[in-house]
C-alpha cells in the first residue's frame, strides 16, 4: 500500500514509490535530490509535521532532515505489510 509520507506511521521504515516532482519548486526537488531522495529509497518519518506547522523530521539513510508538510505530501511510499 502506498502513501504519502505525511501520513506514514511514525518510526516505521517504508520505500519511496514515487515523488511529485512537478509539486515541488526547482530548488525543493534539486534539495531533495542531493540529499539522494528518489525512488526506491528507503525512509523513516521519525517525527511527523507539528501541529503548528512545524517541519517533520524524515530519515534517509543515515541522515535525518527537515521537510516541510507540502514535500512531505508530494513524496510517496509504500510500507511492507505487518
Amino acid at each position: 500500500m502506498s502513501h504519502s509520507l505525511a501520513r506514514a506511521s511514525r518510526n516505521v521504515t517504508g520505500t519511496v514509490s514515487s515523488i511529485d516532482w512537478e509539486a515541488l519548486s526547482p530548488a525543493e526537488a534539486r534539495r531533495l535530490r542531493e540529499f539522494g531522495l528518489d525512488e526506491g529509497v528507503e525512509v523513516e518519518l521519525v517525527k511527523p509535521v507539528g501541529w503548528l506547522g512545524g517541519p517533520a523530521a524524515v530519515r534517509i539513510g543515515r541522515m535525518t532532515v527537515a521537510l516541510r508538510r507540502h514535500i512531505t505530501e508530494a513524496i510517496k511510499v509504500a510500507v511492507p505489510a505487518e
